[in-house]
């Protein structure tokens, strides 16, 4: 296809539908995407017909530290250079389809974000002009790059579809934070990369074993590792971008939690990152990087650039402020952000293989402040960089990003994605 023209999906369509839009042209997804929020028809996440109280803490069993891991072969093997063991090693034939409610719910999550993606790539094409990009340093290589990357969506949207079967989520209208061709691409990296934890968070967990950001002007890859959170945590984040879906939209079943707002949340388009202040959407800022030819300072679009002056570091002070629950989010308005925890003590930072807590000091109702901690992943090498997360708890239990998902009684407000590093 040729540069000049792009690929747009039809607003509310069960069925991906590809069309051509002429140069210069608004496409039909992105006026979708100003559509305001629907009216409920029914409110709250999708639940059983019987509730328990929760998911206890069983601790370590014995046998899971039984394999003595001294490098031999300690059973039997089923053919020539093969070990025993393994999830489906033994000849089995793969059958890709759901094997429980919390893989259909975790597929169904999946496909939501996936739709959103799609739209969100469409609607910047759409939304700016050849001229915008260009000032902004993006050229048609890197527009056909996005072009790609949501082709790539449908394919990833279809594959779910086809797992789920008929009553899999279709595609909803949705708005973004964005005004501006920087804001679109920030915009964009935040999006995929809870996306793309939530997915990891709930793959080991799946019944069914089968089924499954350069041009932003940093570092690509500035971690060892990506993390995984949990559902309700990708759902919160996801959500209030979705203004409406169709009639009788499959539900989910994960918990909205309410907001938190990161009110110095460092701003990649500044020479001084950390500088910003409520920046989140809209404005020029005074000190932009973009146009900027000083090495270390400049985040003209590359492969990669090296900043002198970071993002964040530790002992900065973050300051955050939350949403109180019961309030109406996502498609049509129709889901209830909830907290069971209790009050408001710390902040969780999940980072690639760490669940660290630092103190909350709260300042108002609702308001509060933090230090950045200093954790590593390795020696010398700061867990807390890239885009990761933090949410608000009332307590500080032990976890790891396997088991992540026990913290939800205690989440008071999150998550919300830091930009660090």
């Amino acid at each position: 296809m040729s540069l000049n023209r792009f690929l747009a999906l039809s607003c509310l369509s069960s069925v991906p539908v590809i069309l051509a839009v002429p140069p210069g042209k608004s496409c039909s997804i992105y006026n979708c995407s100003t559509c305001g929020h629907g009216t409920p028809t029914t409110t709250g996440a999708l639940h059983a017909s019987s509730i328990d109280t929760g998911v206890p803490s069983l601790g370590i069993s014995p046998t899971v530290t039984t394999y003595p891991s001294d490098g031999q072969l300690h059973d039997p093997q089923p053919g020539p250079y093969i070990p025993a063991g393994g999830v489906g090693t033994g000849g089995e034939t793969p059958v890709y389809n759901a094997k429980s409610d919390f893989d259909y719910e975790s597929l169904a999550l999946t496909l939501y974000q996936e739709y959103t993606e799609l739209d969100l790539f469409h609607g910047g094409l759409a939304r700016f002009s050849v001229e915008e990009f260009t000032a902004a340093g993006l050229t048609a290589e890197d527009r056909f790059l996005i072009e790609f990357m949501a082709v790539q969506e449908i394919g990833h949207a279809t594959m779910v579809t086809n797992i789920l079967g008929a009553e899999a989520p279709r595609m909803c209208t949705y708005n973004y934070p964005y005004t501006m061709v920087h804001e679109f691409v920030d915009f964009c990296q935040k999006l995929t990369r809870f996306g793309e934890s939530g997915v990891y968070g709930f793959l080991p967990h799946l019944n069914s074993p089968n089924d499954f950001p350069s041009i932003g002007r940093l570092f690509p890859t500035p971690v060892w590792f990506e993390v995984g959170v949990p559902q309700s945590w990708a759902w919160t984040l996801l959500a209030p971008y979705i203004s409406s879906c169709p009639e009788n939209q499959t539900r989910l079943a994960w918990q909205n939690f309410p907001a938190l707002y990161i009110e110095n949340q460092p701003n990649p388009a500044r020479i001084n990152g950390s500088s910003a202040f409520n920046e989140t959407v809209g404005g020029e800022v005074d000190d932009s990087c973009v146009n900027s030819t000083t090495l270390g300072t400049s985040c003209y679009p590359a492969i990669t650039h090296n900043r002198t002056m970071p993002l964040s570091w530790p002992g900065r002070e973050v300051f955050l402020h939350w949403d109180e629950p019961g309030r109406p989010v996502g498609p049509n308005n129709s889901y209830i952000t909830s907290t069971s925890a209790g009050d408001p003590k710390y902040v969780v930072w999940v980072t690639q293989l760490n669940v660290t807590y630092s103190p909350l000091e709260m300042t108002g109702d609702n308001y509060g402040s933090t230090i950045q901690p200093d954790v590593q992943t390795y020696a010398g090498d700061p867990a807390i960089n890239g885009t990761m997360f933090i949410a608000i708890t009332d307590s500080d239990p032990y976890l790891s990003p396997f088991n992540l998902s026990m913290i939800n009684p205690h989440v008071v407000a999150g998550p919300a994605l830091y930009k660090s590093g």
